[in-house]
């Protein structure tokens, strides 16, 4: 049911994870700035990945990878991953601590990660398979070539380490289901809605997708109590959410990648929030936020405030209708019901081509100059547009890690104090090249103790006028 109740004073600052300490930065998000933490890290491009955070590492698990194109064309052509990779530096190096492979969680993207406790625990998702459609002869002018057959979980496994997993339930209760939205809430794991089949969109044919608003708890990923069939939004997948004040909010999300007639027709997107206190009986606190609708966002708690960025769009240009569309802005709020925009180029994006959708995103805590300053760190993530005749589309995927904190006194890349990074600080990192420890110190931008190729992308990132 709908319920309205009084907004509350902010008191306390969750994350998207389980605990995220309550630290207030000196400099307002909208002063915040984007730093290329690892433009290139070894793990292979991928979207529909999640990173999680365990005392002071990052574990990165799983995703999709989309691969060139085939003939005849397979859209939504993809590799699953199902490998491991742990970061002790917050995303500067990473190391593979379990290869993709059998012996744990079969291969999934668009799953959720959640930490609980010393452990973290893997939930649903999907890989993907699709398989000619007999009754679909040449040239497919009323059917798809293809039928979906993708697998979709309700399993739950969980680890400490992120290398020895362990199966605690092969059956949620839930059904099967990726694009799911789940987070950690009074000690509980909460999945809420998601979507079961491929998007017709993707595959062009049945089966129909499917797509919920039920609302599920669990205390140890094993047991799981239905706390309501059908919450008072409307049913979808691809959902933001976060903790605050003593409230699980919930924040856009699909119901549909596309609509028919394509252009010119309302996306299926949503730009609604609401709230609970129990899972069950959830308020509206708006239907219409100022921020576009959207899916494939990320909603973090950082500085005590809702951080909204990224997702998917499409393009409002009638004579490219599968250009880039996706949203270059960045919103705070306090309570979910006010919103102002803090960015207009998340990732110092240049265009909607450079903003990043199904990407893996979490709040924490980063060294400054004067103690722990809370920080916002993204993971990989898509560019791609539906634009499935374009032979390099499946390459705008990211293997990078991002850091969105207040902005370091001084510049970074400006070595020798002009204000600007340009040809002479290229010369000074180049002269630095592979010294250990460097020299300058400073010109190992991502502070991993060489300096090589990695550093070297940095300083171009950085290029121009210092902020």
């Amino acid at each position: 049911m709908i319920k309205t109740l009084p907004l509350k004073p902010a008191t306390l600052s969750l994350c998207i994870m389980s605990f995220c300490p309550t630290l207030l930065a000196e400099a307002p998000i909208a002063d915040w700035s984007w730093f290329p933490v690892n433009p290139d890290a070894p793990w292979v491009r991928r979207a529909g990945l999640q990173v999680l955070e365990v005392g002071t590492d990052f574990y990165l698990l799983g995703g999709r990878t989309a691969r060139p194109p085939a003939t005849p064309p397979i859209p939504g052509d993809s590799d699953i991953w199902n490998d491991v990779w742990k970061s002790s530096d917050q995303g500067a190096t990473w190391e593979e601590i379990l290869p993709a492979g059998p012996g744990h969680w079969p291969a999934r993207a668009y799953f959720r990660g959640v930490t609980l406790g010393d452990e973290m625990y893997v939930l649903g998702g999907q890989d993907f398979l699709v398989i000619p459609n007999k009754d679909c002869p040449p040239p497919y002018e009323d059917c798809s070539p293809f039928i979906s057959v993708s697998n979709f979980y309700n399993d739950v496994w969980s680890s400490t380490n992120g290398v020895e997993w362990t199966q605690q339930t092969d059956d949620a209760g839930w059904s099967v289901r990726a694009g799911l939205s789940s987070i950690v809430f009074n000690d509980e794991i909460y999945v809420i809605g998601g979507s079961y089949f491929d998007d017709s969109s993707i595959i062009g044919g049945p089966p129909q997708r499917e797509y919920y608003n039920d609302v599920w708890k669990s205390a140890d990923g094993a047991s799981w109590t239905l706390l309501t069939e059908e919450a008072a939004f409307t049913p979808r997948a691809g959902a933001a959410v976060a903790v605050k004040d003593g409230f699980l909010y919930l924040f856009g999300g699909e119901e549909g990648f596309l609509c028919d007639p394509f252009p010119g027709c309302e996306l299926p997107y949503f730009n609604d929030v609401w709230r609970t206190s129990d899972g069950i009986e959830w308020e509206l606190l708006t239907p219409d936020a100022p921020w576009s609708a959207r899916p494939g966002h990320v909603v973090v708690v950082a500085d005590d405030q809702f951080v909204l960025f990224g997702g998917f769009g499409v393009s409002p240009d009638p004579t490219d209708p599968f250009g880039p569309g996706n949203p270059m802005d960045v919103w705070v709020s306090d309570d979910g019901v006010e919103w102002t925009q803090a960015s207009s180029s998340p990732w110092n994006a240049m265009g909607p081509g450079d903003v990043k959708y199904d990407f893996a995103a979490l709040a924490t805590t980063i060294e400054g100059e004067e103690g722990q300053e809370p920080a916002i760190f993204t993971f990989g993530g898509d560019r791609e547009t539906f634009n499935f005749f374009d032979p390099f589309n499946y390459l705008n995927m990211d293997n990078d890690v991002w850091r969105f904190a207040p902005p370091p006194k001084g510049c970074p890349g400006d070595f020798n104090g002009d204000e600007i990074v340009d040809g002479f600080d290229v010369t000074v990192l180049l002269g630095a090249w592979g010294s250990v420890p460097p020299m300058p110190e400073e010109a190992d931008m991502n502070a991993d103790g060489v300096v090589d190729g990695t550093d070297l992308a940095i300083l171009i990132s950085l290029w121009g006028a210092c902020n």
